[in-house]
């Protein structure tokens, strides 16, 4: 006994000195989640699995055997629980399941097909043993069918990760010893896994003795929710657990002692946990230890005993005094270090436990990523098996399961980046399951398979999901490779590029405001008295005419622009303000001249505005539009088409000469959209697109040829993509999405890939589906209007140049349909006639909004555009930007400015779009930080760090893969410009500086003079004289008089 315990000691000195620094597991709540220039909690990771990881799936087999009474076998506690309590779950027995007893063959197929390298699975010990005691005789039928299973498996080069114990106790010993309860069940398990060593252990390299033991004492014995179904006892749960920490070591030691010389095979158990976030995010040292002591609580309970010191976690011990059992000295050696490997499951079955886990105040969150690095600090450089990942499905859901594809995407790339930036020594994944199957308390309402199993049918036919084709990419590819997109791209753009800066509608400031020169009056001022200026009566002086230097704001505005470094500005005009009644009866004209100023400011300086004539607000009740025009039916009336032309018209003749590029109406593809029915939207689509049309031949008949500008209308457009990218039905409704969104205006100004040359009418693959939805849910017909003759001659290449705002990127799905759908109510807002879903995928990067950051998604439309649209247009995005919320740190939105231009310049060079600009949305954030890349804060403006971002790709023209400067920007021109504009800003200063350096220079001058004339004089006339008797002094007023009297004297010679 001695020698025994003597070599246990030094086993546990070994493993202790191999993690010196074990323990460390707060430190995963203090520290980054990824070492990217930008704080991103769901970064997605491009990259490779290591060499021979070992990817797998995974069944239990009362989950999916079924034949619960064929072939001798004896019931479990998970029989008996489903046929004498169904209350406690959804209801259900799995009496056939899965089939999978008879259907294995078919289940080795399916692995096959998804090019697994493991499968996990569990023996049935009820089925090997019926009585539950190996040492009687066992079940030979069931021997030789595992026998089969683990020969196939290897036949086919797939490694077997072979469970003890998932669940299904023998019925015979709840009964007979009260279950786990019970420590007479630590032998008679040592015993069963005694016999599955040495009947299946040459076959077998990884065993499991139990999965996740948490849930079985908890659920089992505590809760009542799994079988047993116990409750009442609050001492259960920890005798169970205790029993099966002890059932597992002695296992453990059975196998290194009798089997692991002969057989070289690993021993581990699987152990369940969530994992915690702080409350609202506050990683406060409180927080911190309380989401500590909830790890502790579920995965530290069974991990901390094994993977560390032999006891329980010291919180537990703290929290549970006189309930929790306490190991011997010798236990605690004889416990410590019992698992080759640490096995970790992590899904549905510990993360919607409810109130059941200790959560402490803090929230539970799906993170597999902080988990796994949580292990690795608590427990040391352990090796790694992901044996359960995954979630679940709804029933109904079947084999189209999207949002199953996106979490387990997830989850995969959590592991990759927990390998990459982490360091953990993940050796393996197990997605679960294989087929779909009994999901324990909640029977089968969820689906957990990779293959769908219709229960009703009795042949039980396996037929892949969508996430196992996702899942058998992911094996091919050994995770998730880069590609072009991921890769550097070197380039510049061409010296007409745009680098702009777009605004919204520009906010006319006449205060603060320099009346200088324009006060007629004549001031006297009471010097002696008060000091004040008073006016002097009756006299009035001529003044000179108001002049844009008098609006300061203009001054600040512009000043703030120019320190983005753009050539480009990009702002809106307020048609309201301009004309309040919506025509040409009240005209502000001050408001007018406030704009003409700034167009003017901007030419001496060198920069080109593209000024956007109507921008929506999509506010009611107004939207943006006069008073008047929005009372009589806004879009909806033919009159507000004929009320843009007069406006448009105004402002082309007031700002024409100073405006290259005019926008017509910003988003009208987003505006429809503030319009409750099918009908309403489309209507206003339609006068929109003519209102455009107007003010497009408007300018090239009456404008072009004097001011030489380019018209067209910006269109709101993100790219999309199919949800589930293995099915058709999402790749058409992707398709009819992006016509609904860019060809319903588009296609009439340019026509469209099915009628080439044709234009002036929509896209005909929107008119077929609109007809076929009207048929199919008993509509009249099309909601979709018609272009007169007229009309369409006037819609025909009325574009001078393609406007896309883009910002992100959606998944699109279709929007289920069956006659019973009922109709919304009429106070809500109808879903879009292109009757589309849209989502996102949550592995993308996202900003505090919401709005996922997918630069690829850029190339991808303008590829799209060119595609059918042709390249001869230019296209210009005239808006592009993302939240940030950093006052001034804004590394998102560097990221963002970057990553999205490397795609443009992609898209210029790989793709041979013609793209003449971009324009970062936006130049000022107003109140909090957002899209601005100046923020205001206290009336005091700063620019963000991303305008140093901005600058530099612009002084680059580019990413030319060096340090140099475009050699296409002349910097002395701009220097020059800088110069007058200083110059301007400080006009007043330096008309002060002027006056007095020329006073100054009078007043020396006329010094000069004066001392000049005296010096002459004396030299002419020398000494005067002075007529009294020697030894007298001459007075003063005598030596005047003399002096008068000799000037005169020369006067006279002269």
């Amino acid at each position: 006994m001695v020698t025994y315990l003597l070599s246990l000691l030094l086993e546990a000195m070994v493993w202790d000195g191999a993690f010196c620094s074990l323990g460390e597991g707060r430190r995963q709540w203090q520290q980054p989640s990824t070492p990217e220039p930008f704080n991103q909690s769901q970064s997605f990771l491009h990259g490779t699995f290591p060499p021979g990881f070992l990817w797998g799936t995974g069944t239990s087999a009362f989950q999916t055997e079924g034949a619960s009474d064929r072939d001798g076998k004896g019931p479990s506690i998970w029989d008996h629980f489903t046929h004498t309590a169904p209350h406690r779950g959804v209801g259900g027995v799995a009496d056939t399941a899965s089939d999978s007893y008879t259907q294995w063959e078919e289940d080795v197929e399916a692995l096959g097909y998804l090019g697994m390298h493991s499968y996990a699975f569990s023996l049935s010990w009820p089925r090997l043993f019926p009585d539950g005691v190996a040492t009687s005789q066992p079940n030979m039928v069931a021997v030789e069918h595992y026998g089969r299973l683990l020969d196939r498996l290897r036949e086919r080069g797939i490694e077997p990760v072979v469970t003890l114990f998932h669940w299904d106790l023998p019925q015979v010993l709840q009964e007979h010893y009260g279950g786990w309860k019970n420590d007479t069940l630590v032998g008679l398990f040592d015993v069963y896994a005694a016999f599955c060593f040495r009947t299946y252990g040459g076959r077998v390299r990884y065993w499991i003795t139990m999965h996740n033991p948490y849930l079985v004492a908890v659920q089992g014995y505590g809760t009542g929710v799994h079988a047993p179904g116990e409750t009442g006892d609050s001492t259960a749960p920890f005798i169970v657990a205790h029993n099966l920490i002890r059932a597992h070591a002695k296992a453990w030691h059975t196998y290194n002692t009798h089997f692991r010389p002969t057989q070289k095979g690993q021993v581990s158990l699987v152990l369940g946990s969530h994992w915690m976030v702080p409350h609202r995010g506050q990683t406060t040292p409180a927080n911190v230890e309380l989401c500590q002591q909830s790890m502790e609580a579920v995965l530290g309970w069974f991990a901390n005993p094994i993977f560390r010191d032999g006891d329980y976690p010291a919180s537990m011990r703290s929290t549970h005094r006189g309930l929790l059992p306490e190991f011997t000295p010798e236990e605690k050696l004889w416990v410590q270090g019992t698992a080759d490997f640490f096995a970790l499951s992590f899904g549905p079955n510990n993360l919607r436990l409810g109130r059941s886990l200790a959560h402490y105040g803090q929230m539970v969150f799906p993170d597999l990523r902080r988990v796994l690095g949580w292990v690795r600090l608590e427990y040391g450089d352990l090796s790694v098996l992901v044996a359960e990942g995954g979630w679940f499905s709804d029933a109904a859901v079947e084999r189209e399961d999207t949002v199953a594809i996106y979490l387990m995407k997830r989850l995969i790339n959590q592991v990759l980046q927990a390998i990459v930036f982490d360091g953990v020594r993940v050796f393996g994944y197990t997605a679960w399951s294989l087929v779909d199957g009994f999901e324990w308390n909640y029977g089968y309402s969820v689906r957990r398979g990779l293959f769908y199993v219709d229960f009703s049918q009795a042949n039980r036919t396996r037929v892949p999901k969508t996430t196992a084709q996702f899942y058998r990419q992911v094996v091919k590819d050994n995770g998730f490779p880069g590609n072009e997109t991921t890769r550097e791209v070197k380039g510049r753009f061409p010296c007409d590029f745009h680098w702009g800066v777009a605004a919204s509608t520009l906010q006319v400031n006449f205060h603060p405001y320099s009346p200088q020169f324009m006060d007629p009056h004549l001031y006297s001022w009471n010097l002696t008295g008060d000091g004040a200026l008073r006016p002097v009566q009756g006299v009035k002086l001529h003044t000179r005419m108001p002049q844009c230097t008098d609006y300061l704001a203009i001054r600040g505005h512009l000043g703030i622009f120019e320190s983005t470094g753009a050539s480009h500005y990009r702002f809106a005009l307020n048609w309201s303000l301009i004309l309040p009644h919506g025509d040409l009866s009240n005209v502000d004209t001050e408001a007018l001249r406030y704009y003409r100023c700034l167009l003017t400011e901007l030419h001496k300086q060198g920069l080109e505005a593209m000024v956007t004539l109507y921008y929506p607000t999509n506010r009611v009740p107004l939207l943006g539009l006069p008073g008047p025009l929005h009372g009589s039916g806004g879009w909806l009336n033919g009159s507000t088409v004929e009320a843009f032309q007069s406006y448009a018209a105004l402002c082309y003749r007031e700002l024409g000469p100073w405006v290259s590029y005019w926008i017509t109406i910003n988003e009208p593809n987003r505006l429809v959209d503030a319009y409750k029915s099918g009908e309403e939207q489309h209507l206003a689509a339609h006068n929109l697109l003519l209102a455009h049309a107007k003010v497009w031949r408007l300018y090239e008949r009456e404008y072009l040829s004097q001011q030489g500008g380019l018209v067209s209308l910006a269109l709101h457009a993100d790219w999309a993509e199919p949800a589930n990218p293995f099915l058709e039905s999402h790749a058409t409704a992707t398709q009819r999405f992006l016509l609904f969104e860019l060809g319903r205006f588009l296609d009439p100004l340019l026509g469209g890939r099915e009628g080439e040359g044709k234009s002036g009418m929509y896209p005909p693959e929107v008119r077929r589906y609109l007809e076929e939805r009207a048929r199919v849910m008993g509509l009249p017909g099309s909601p979709l209007p018609h272009f007169t003759d007229r009309e369409r001659e006037e819609l025909r290449g009325a574009l001078g140049f393609i406007a896309l705002n883009h910002f992100t990127t959606r998944l699109v799905s279709p929007r289920p349909y069956s006659p019973q759908t009922a109709p919304p109510k009429p106070q809500q807002p109808q879903p879009p006639d292109h009757d589309c879903l849209l989502m996102s995928d949550p592995t993308w990067a996202s900003s505090g909004l919401g709005q996922a950051v997918v630069p690829w998604g850029l190339r991808r439309v303008l590829h799209w555009v060119k595609e059918r649209y042709g390249g001869g247009l230019p296209v210009v995005v005239t808006a592009s930007g993302v939240d940030d919320q950093a006052p001034l740190k804004d590394l998102l939105r560097q990221h963002y400015i970057k990553s999205y231009l490397e795609e443009a310049l992609r898209a210029r060079q790989l793709d041979g779009v013609n793209l003449k600009g971009f324009y970062i949305w936006k130049l000022q954030d107003r109140h909090a930080p957002q899209f601005g890349l100046i923020t205001s804060f206290q009336h005091q403006s700063q620019p963000k760090a991303s305008i140093a971002t901005y600058r530099e790709i612009i002084d680059r023209s580019g990413f030319p893969g060096n340090n140099v400067t475009s050699s296409c920007r002349d910097s002395n021109h701009r220097t020059v410009c800088s110069i007058c504009a200083h110059i301007s800003e400080n006009k007043p200063l330096l008309f002060f500086a002027s006056c007095l350096l020329i006073t100054l220079a009078v007043l020396v001058a006329v010094i000069i003079v004066i001392v000049r004339r005296k010096r002459t004089r004396r030299r002419r006339v020398g000494v005067p004289v002075c007529p009294v008797p020697l030894g007298m002094k001459c007075q003063l007023w005598e030596r005047v008089a003399l002096q008068r009297v000799t000037d005169r004297i020369h006067v006279v010679r002269r």
